[in-house]
């Protein structure tokens, strides 16, 4: 734990973030501790989610043709 951030994949953030997320509902933790576990949760998940959206943004739709043929690729169009 308290390794550099932006050094963690996103498996490795998700699982720290998930072990800081239990030790915080278990109550057992300080308040100084929890307010350090809970900085350190939200870098966490604002690295998950700009991990997210940068794999969002490389996904490729498959354009098709009249045919139902694969034609090309057009950028992904999330919603």
């Amino acid at each position: 734990m308290d390794d550099p951030i932006e050094s963690l994949s996103f498996e490795d953030a998700l699982k720290e973030l998930e072990r800081i997320v239990s030790r915080l509902e278990s109550g057992d933790a300080s308040l100084d501790e929890s307010i350090h576990l809970y900085e350190r949760g939200d870098k966490l998940r604002q690295r998950c989610a700009e991990r997210l959206d940068a794999a969002q943004a490389r996904i490729e739709a498959i354009r098709l043709d009249a045919e139902g043929k694969p034609v090309g690729t057009r950028p992904f169009a999330a919603g």
